[in-house]
């Protein structure tokens, strides 16, 4: 009797958790989810995401909305993770009811094929999950629209969250789908655009469920700690616990998560490990339109009590669910549609009016669970409501948990989620960490070759009065600085007296050293096989040459030979020269004779010139006393030339 009683208790439960049948309607919106298993603790994500899907198109109906006067139903699908199983309950489904519209898929790799499926047949489709920034693209996908942000806008916002902590690089794990690919091309595009580096980008492989490569030996010997982790909310676990396995997870690491996964699936012995690790993912804003909410959190607890997490505790991508079926319930209101079909198959459907539809959708504009929700011609993204947030992984009352300590507001970048955040770091400290390896306690085999000045051996007697070889020098001094700035431990190795600086690069890159330090020639060949420091001894060979002196342009340096003084004592004797000659030759001279008292003049003044550079003139001379003055003259340049030569050479040497 107690036995009938319970079973009768668990079938009533079960009745009454049961979402009122609504495929009945001759109008339907198709939901895609993912497949819900009831013994993973990630299906709470998509059964909510179902919950408020149905919550949606019952709240339409007791809002009496119709469309070719009929109330909206709705059909559920899940995808199983696999784009052609979806595409295939997609085609199904349009065959055998009358399918207005499609909630979903919730994966990147499957909307690609349901948004260019839809872009066929002229049907709306609108995501709640798929991030992947190439279905922005408004001309490829026309009727696609998603109310969750992509990871394009996602990407900028991790470039100002590396922009405020001054880290400089990091690591990318990506799984190998068009979420993931495209999502690592997107962030490594926002990097390059902000000088921030990558690293390493590590591969998790989907189809064998494990990482390519040697994932501990690509960690441990990268240049950053900060591993940023893109993957969906299974293989992120898969992941982690992959690295906790390998020790890559606290304290040397910092791990950024772009998906949250629930906590208690890692064993305690792990949790002092997994402290401070962020995950940043898009969420509500903190203007929504609470009526809408209740009335939606209402028809959940009415119909299946069992699953309502409480109103503080559901996910966000369920509420970007129940806005993207509200959003097509809205454009779909007093609409009417009809379609062509000459077969059952679906490609053959065409639905009419949808250049009207997709005008009603980018215009339509109404506030939302998740905040204001609006679109445009141009993308296929939200407008508004935005909304970011980062938690931290904290320790709180013997237990883990996601705690919110960052949130991205508008353009306002990143600001503390209330005045009380605190983010804890790996390590358990409230120290940012720098992105760098850490070296503190770190054992470091160095290699070293001997090199006067720089290595060098000499013998010295201890307590005991044994004697030992001690190692000195210029490198010896080097390294007892470096310990004492970075707090490594050396292990001191001196190479063979034969091992030639070849020999040593190839010892480092058989992992026989850690480093080595020597005068070390850096070429080109080395570079390809081993990594140099900055150097800090430089022993090139040069050239010495004179500096460049600066030259001023100087017009009148011709005249720097004489000084003044003598110009001036030629330019008197010139002109002297020049009145003696006029007032001997005028009267006889037939070249001044018949000219003007003027012209005569200037002629003697030409002569004179003429004379004292050697030039000569077209006149020639008539009496005795000017051919004695010319006589001085031609002996007066000679001495001139002569004199000025000599000072032109000594100013040039």
């Amino acid at each position: 009797m107690w036995k009938f009683y319970l079973i009768f208790l668990q079938f009533l439960h079960f009745v009454e958790s049961t979402w009122p049948i609504s495929s009945s309607s001759n109008v339907q919106i198709l939901g895609l989810f993912e497949t819900i298993s009831n013994d993973s603790e990630l299906s709470f994500i998509p059964r909510q995401c179902h919950a408020m899907f149905q919550s949606a198109i019952i709240l339409s109906q007791r809002y009496n909305i119709k469309v070719n006067n009929q109330s909206i139903g709705c059909q559920i699908g899940q995808t199983k993770g696999n784009s052609i199983y979806a595409l295939n309950h997609t085609c199904r489904s349009l065959t055998t009811s009358n399918i207005i519209g499609v909630i979903g898929p919730p994966y990147s790799r499957e909307a690609h094929v349901i948004a260019a499926f839809a872009k066929e047949i002229n049907i709306p489709v609108i995501s709640y999950s798929a991030t992947d920034p190439t279905l922005s693209e408004r001309e490829t996908y026309p009727s696609f629209y998603r109310t969750i942000p992509s990871d394009g806008l996602i990407a900028l916002k991790i470039v100002e969250l590396f922009i405020r902590f001054n880290w400089t690089s990091c690591i990318i794990i990506y799984q190998n789908d068009q979420f993931g690919s495209n999502g690592a091309d997107s962030i490594s595009d926002a990097f390059d655009k902000n000088k921030l580096t990558i690293t390493d980008f590590v591969v998790f492989d989907m189809a064998t469920a494990s990482i390519r490569g040697n994932f501990k030996d690509t960690l441990t010997h990268s240049l950053s700690r900060i591993v940023l982790l893109w993957a969906d909310e299974t293989r992120t676990s898969i992941i982690l616990q992959t690295a906790l396995l390998n020790d890559l997870i606290g304290p040397h690491f910092l791990w950024i998560l772009s998906a949250n996964i629930p906590l208690d699936s890692f064993n305690e012995t792990y949790y002092d490990k997994l402290i401070g690790i962020l995950t940043i993912t898009a969420t509500v804003g903190s203007q929504i339109n609470t009526t809408l909410l209740n009335a939606a959190y209402e028809i959940w607890q009415e119909y299946e009590p069992e699953t309502f997490p409480g109103t503080g505790n559901v996910y966000d991508h369920a509420l970007f669910t129940f806005d993207g079926t509200w959003f097509l319930i809205q454009s779909l209101q007093n609409y009417s549609y009809s379609f062509r079909t000459n077969s059952t198959f679906c490609f053959d459907i065409h639905y009419d009016n949808f250049d009207l539809l997709m005008k009603k959708l980018n215009q339509l504009q109404f506030l939302g669970v998740t905040g204001p929700i609006r679109f445009n011609e141009n993308v296929t993204d939200r407008i508004d409501g935005n909304i970011f947030l980062i938690k931290n992984v904290q320790l709180t009352a013997n237990d883990i948990n996601f705690v919110s300590v960052l949130k991205y507001v508008d353009e306002n970048g990143w600001q503390k989620y209330d005045k009380s955040s605190v983010i804890i770091w790996p390590n358990n400290t409230l120290i940012p960490p720098t992105g760098f390896p850490k070296l503190d306690a770190v054992k470091l085999r160095i290699g070293l070759i001997q090199s006067a000045p720089f290595v060098m051996t000499k013998n010295v007697i201890d307590a005991s009065g044994k004697e030992n070889v001690q190692l000195v020098g210029f490198i010896l001094d080097f390294i007892d600085r470096l310990q004492t700035v970075t707090g490594f431990i050396p292990e001191l190795v001196l190479a063979p007296s034969n091992t030639t600086y070849g020999g040593m690069i190839q010892a480092v890159v058989d992992n026989v050293y850690d480093i080595v330090i020597g005068d070390i020639t850096v070429t080109s060949t080395r570079r390809e096989i081993v990594d140099f420091s900055t150097p800090f001894y430089d022993n090139t060979f040069s050239v010495i040459i004179k500096k460049d002196s600066t030259v001023k342009l100087d017009y009148f340096s011709y005249l720097k030979p004489f000084s003044r003084n003598v110009w001036l004592t030629l330019l008197g004797a010139w002109l002297y020269a020049a009145i003696i000659f006029w007032i001997l030759e005028r009267n006889i001279n037939d070249s001044l004779r018949e000219k003007s008292t003027m012209c005569s003049i200037m002629l003697s003044i030409w002569y004179s010139l003429c004379t004292i550079v050697g030039f000569g003139v077209e006149f020639a001379v008539q009496t005795a006393a000017g051919r004695i003055l010319t006589f001085g003259l031609y002996m007066l340049s000679i001495v001139l030339v002569a004199t000025y030569t000599a000072n032109l050479a000594s100013d040039l040497t």
